[in-house]
């Protein structure tokens, strides 16, 4: 900084910070400030860091941690169902060791109908996917038969479906919108002044988010990302975007406390630059919210956060370019109606961490954009979380162990008519702990102060209803009791689980049920869901599962659940694909599968990787590689996380390595029959022949067959001597 004003011709010392600034004159003094200020009567101006260079100090520089995939089979287990893309719906009977020919594999074993039993050898796992419908399936015979049957009914209900959202993605792509400009020198300023270290998933959504904003038709874009992963800095960067064009943006939140929030945290984003930003909510009088809305009519407010009274007919915008939908999926059906009217030719972004199903299924067929934050924070850990029947005795003990650690509790109670009757027996139990109450139906006054205290400190415990699910960001918070976990919905516990844990430090959730009471089948299977999704980022999997358990007649009517129950959603999704794509006359690619037949012993020992889950999950990744480099990252993790790999996991390697380089030359087939090879379909250019002479003198290419047959030594590991003569012989360029 010193040297900072010297270039400018000033000459300001470095003093310590309990120095005498008395006498007049400039100083440089080294404390933490976020801010500058001025007071004119002591003649006194003091100029923070960030006033100057318009940059914050990035407090956290850690490297972002690598999350582990959420991968198709991550939770499967024995008695789930699949559907095999030749045979149809079975069941996974678990994953067995069998030798064939003299070579040791392992291979995922499934049950279909009539007793008939299916050995899919673990290279072919792609071929399986995990099935997702509602009910309990019925099961396909062995053959194929039945299921091309099956899918030949839902192909012909899907075309319905697919006229609909290609309507839908026409009128979207010939709406005219307004084609933002590029980033300003400001936007770059502003986005510097980012105090964390934005993940790599981050960086991508905000890419395309501004992507999508520089074309001419409107955005309309959803970010899925787990609660803390970073959705709001997503929407400060685009609202940003949009202001720098001379137009307005429009947050909806679906509380006022969230609301609020926003408002302080954009306020804050966009402090020392000439953006006005309001926020519009019950929280306001009349005459405060009458100055608000007739700011927004005359172009003078740039930014309004508000709650569904942004969505009355009263409110009208002199030139919004922007609409941020926070978690759509609270709205109810009025308000989405009222969105619609303001969603016409406005680029509009929805962010949510557990998405209703049919926004993920329009996003997941590619009607909506889709972007996944799923990395974590670099500091985040996954909050611990037990699910059981209500014990006061452990409830005590996660207070006190709070408390201890100077934090603080949200306990949930979702009953308006008892909170004051569990809030003193909570005082009775644990003394010493200041509590207070926060409930929907308080005035508005007081329900702020309440919060706000909270967020001070002065209060350990809030006893509280659901009001807290979304979005309220309390660092100090790291303990959640749910009273009645069963009564909630999965989404509505993935929320609440996610206000704590929000500051690094381990964060515990307990969701109880009364200890007697027998639970339904549903509310049963939200809570083990919730109970096993605990690792970080694990949003888009609870909303494919909440899907899942409310059955997905939800998703498009109930006239198409029994097609997605014949198929499964995965298969279901992706035919309704094609059928968009075939109706945009985009041409269909067909699935690239390679035959691979290595007889080696290529297979995860059990002493090396001792968890199923986990062995399925790797040769899932293993069977999708494209790539070297992709081949290389495994066998790195596997080295960090298991330790040497071992001789049959190096085969199995090996096996990846020569697949990742038959995707790159298409080719579909490779066999080894006795002490040959023989690879297609392939096309050598003629001085890709003349190498594959020097290669080796006995390597045959039939050209009319385009087909390449390679001498094996004996002894020779076939798949790493193959994929090496395959990178020797067609080089890229």
């Amino acid at each position: 900084m010193s040297s900072l004003m010297l270039d400018r011709g000033l000459s300001f010392p470095i003093v310590s910070e309990g120095a005498d600034l008395t006498k007049p004159g400039g100083y440089v003094v080294t404390s933490p400030l976020h801010r500058g200020c001025s007071i004119p009567l002591a003649k006194v101006a003091v100029l923070a860091e960030a006033d100057l260079t318009g940059r914050r100090r990035a407090h956290r520089q850690a490297r972002p941690r690598k999350r582990q995939g959420v991968g198709l089979f991550e939770d499967l287990k024995a008695g789930n169902y699949v559907v095999h893309s030749q045979h149809g719906v079975g069941q996974y009977q678990g994953m067995v060791k069998r030798t064939i020919g003299g070579v040791e594999r392992d291979y995922l074993l499934l049950a279909y109908k009539g007793g008939d039993k299916l050995y899919v050898p673990s290279d072919q796992i792609d071929t399986l996917r995990q099935y997702v419908g509602g009910e309990t399936p019925v099961l396909n015979r062995m053959g194929g038969a039945d299921f091309a049957k099956a899918k030949n009914k839902v192909r012909s209900a899907v075309r319905e479906i697919a006229q609909e959202l290609v309507v839908l993605y026409q009128k979207r792509v010939t709406a005219r919108g307004h084609a933002f400009g590029m980033d300003t020198p400001w936007q770059h300023e502003m986005e510097q002044a980012f105090p964390f270290v934005e993940t790599p998933d981050q960086r991508t959504a905000i890419e395309s988010i501004k992507a999508d904003m520089e074309r001419e038709y409107p955005m309309d874009r959803l970010v899925c990302g787990d609660v803390g992963f970073g959705k709001t800095e997503v929407a400060i960067r685009a609202a940003f975007k949009a202001i720098q064009d001379g137009k307005q943006v429009a947050v909806l939140a679906p509380t006022t406390l969230l609301a609020t929030q926003h408002g302080n945290t954009f306020a804050d984003r966009f402090a020392g630059y000439p953006i006005r930003v309001e926020v519009l909510s019950r929280f306001l009088t009349a005459k405060e919210a009458k100055k608000v809305i007739e700011g927004l009519a005359s172009g003078e407010i740039d930014c309004v956060i508000g709650t569904h009274r942004l969505l009355q007919e009263s409110v009208r915008f002199k030139d919004l370019g922007l609409l941020v939908v926070d978690e759509e999926q609270r709205f109810g059906v009025q308000a989405k109606e009222a969105m619609k009217q303001m969603k016409h030719n406005v680029d509009v972004l929805t962010l949510s961490a557990t998405p209703i199903p049919r926004t993920l299924e329009m996003s997941l067929v590619g009607i909506r954009d889709l972007s996944l934050l799923q990395t974590p924070p670099a500091d985040r850990q996954p909050i611990l979380t037990f699910v059981g029947g209500y014990d006061e005795r452990v409830a005590v003990e996660a207070i006190r162990r709070e408390l201890l650690r100077e934090g603080q509790v949200f306990w949930v109670h979702n009953r308006v008519q008892s909170i004051d009757t569990a809030a003193s027996r909570l005082r009775e139990l644990v003394p010493e702990a200041r509590v207070a109450i926060a409930h929907g139906q308080m005035d508005e006054g007081s329900l702020e102060q309440v919060v706000v205290d909270f967020w001070e400190g002065r209060y350990d415990v809030l006893v509280c209803t659901t009001i807290i699910e979304s979005g309220i960001d309390m660092p100090t918070v790291n303990t959640l009791v749910v009273e009645r976990a069963d009564l909630l919905g999965l989404g509505q516990m993935h929320q609440l689980r996610g206000r704590v844990g929000r500051s690094g430090s381990r964060a515990y959730a307990y969701l109880f049920h009364p200890p007697e009471a027998r639970l339904s089948e549903d509310a049963y299977e939200r809570l083990r869901t919730i109970g096993e999704a605990t690792e970080l980022g694990s949003g888009f999997k609870i909303a494919m599962r909440d899907l899942e358990i409310r059955g997905a007649g939800n998703l498009l009517g109930e006239a198409q659940s029994g097609h997605i129950a014949a198929v499964g959603y995965d298969l279901y999704c992706q035919m309704v694909t094609e059928a968009v794509g075939e109706m945009k006359g985009e041409p269909i690619k067909a699935p690239s599968e390679v035959k691979l037949d290595v007889p080696t012993d290529a297979f995860l020992p059990t002493d090396y990787v001792a968890k199923e889950e986990l062995r399925l999950e790797a040769y899932r990744r293993l069977a999708g590689v494209t790539s070297a480099a992709e081949v290389d990252d495994i066998r790195a993790e596997w080295e960090d996380r298991y330790g040497p790999v071992p001789k049959p996991a190096d085969a199995l390697l090996a096996v990846g390595a020569l697949r990742a380089e038959c995707h790159r030359l298409g080719l579909k087939d490779v066999q080894i029959v006795g002490d040959q090879a023989r690879l297609g379909p392939l096309e050598l250019k003629v001085s890709e022949e003349m190498r594959l002479r020097r290669l080796s003198r006995t390597a045959i290419y039939k050209e009319d067959q385009r087909q390449l047959v390679v001498p094996l030594k004996r002894g020779v590991d076939a798949a790493l001597f193959l994929s090496g003569f395959l990178r020797e012989l067609v080089q890229t360029a």
